[in-house]
């Protein structure tokens, strides 16, 4: 099996999907013959040729406009946002328009528009190149909200989104583009090379949207992460000796609140893990959905571990990661209601 990293699998789910479509192309801002600023749309322009892999100006709303008009039309676009802290400008046409067209036209008309943007932290990239902002979009009915973990997922979750007749915003965490990271800024990332997640089938395959998986198998708590988060978890319950429960939900809407219960209803415990700001964040959901379904069976307050309430800091980003620390204390909190 060959050995990619999220970049390289991402381009070979685009270059697979648009080899076996003539109705897909790839749309943005210098994804065409530069191959994209992070390099995942890198040759397709030269194989597939101009007319297929769309340079665009800079004006996210007319990116994603002119995206649900080919989408109409019988075309299946993939649009890159460069970075997600710039999907704002879109914002209108993606929860105005995308997300509504199939249910405004009661089901005459729909567009399989996908959206993907690099997202998150751990770059140095400032306030404006690190945002998190994948809550936002889950409250809006109508659109599919992905973010993978590794390699072999991006690429399985990226093949059914393309093909999902619905719009999907498939959400890229680039701190861990070209490996897995767990938290501490001192160590240097692990290359995907050298990772049992960076072997990738050369070929088609699909991960369904609404499934998540058990990265770890646990019993004392289950802990819920997504994205970048994920690896961090994973040190942390290492170093803390703790037996979580890990589950990378994949995607967060639709959410695979079986796999969540089932785990809480066996651990009587969970935390919640995620790169975004507290405040209104995508954790507040999934411990309302946890204490809905799951009270009867929670032996602990469920806890939280998030960034902070502030704009992206560049000179403190270190701090403002939920780090392995922050995990571990948050893991002991639960453990010492017993």
């Amino acid at each position: 099996m060959a050995r990619m990293n999220m970049v390289q699998a991402i381009n070979s789910a685009l270059d697979i999907k648009m080899s076996q479509d003539p109705a897909v192309l790839v749309m943005g801002e210098d994804v065409g013959f530069f191959g994209g600023v992070f390099r995942c749309t890198e040759g397709l322009y030269q194989k597939h040729g101009p007319h297929r892999s769309l340079d665009m100006p800079i004006a996210e709303g007319g990116i994603i406009a002119t995206a649900i008009g080919m989408g109409v039309n019988g075309l299946r676009p993939v649009v890159e946002i460069q970075f997600a802290d710039y999907i704002y400008p879109a914002f209108d046409q993606i929860v105005s328009e995308l997300a509504r067209l199939r249910h405004r036209s009661g089901g005459e008309f729909w567009a399989p528009v996908t959206i993907r943007t690099p997202c998150g932290g751990g770059i140095r990239g400032g306030q404006t190149h690190s945002q998190s902002p994948e809550g936002i979009f889950t409250h809006v009915c109508g659109l599919k909200t992905v973010m993978p973990s590794n390699p072999y997922d991006a690429k399985g979750l990226l093949i059914s989104a393309i093909e999902d007749d619905d719009p999907v915003l498939f959400f890229e965490p680039k701190r861990i583009y070209n490996g897995p990271f767990d938290g501490d800024h001192n160590k240097p990332s692990v290359s995907w090379a050298s990772h049992p997640l960076g072997e990738v089938p050369e070929e088609h395959y699909r991960i369904p949207i609404g499934q998540a998986t058990i990265s770890q198998a646990g019993n004392d708590v289950t802990v819920l992460a997504y994205g970048t988060m994920v690896h961090v978890a994973a040190a942390a319950i290492k170093h803390s000796g703790i037996d979580a429960e890990l589950i990378d939900l994949r995607s967060l809407v639709p959410l695979d609140l079986t796999t969540i219960v089932n785990s809480v209803e066996k651990t009587g415990r969970c935390v919640v893990i995620h790169e975004a700001t507290r405040t209104g964040g995508y954790g507040a959901e999934l411990v309302a959905e946890v204490q809905e379904e799951c009270f009867w069976h929670l032996l602990a307050p469920i806890e939280r571990v998030t960034g902070w309430d502030t704009p992206y800091p560049h000179a403190f980003e270190w701090e403002y990661f939920p780090s392995q620390e922050r995990i571990i204390e948050a893991l002991q909190r639960t453990l010492e209601n017993r």
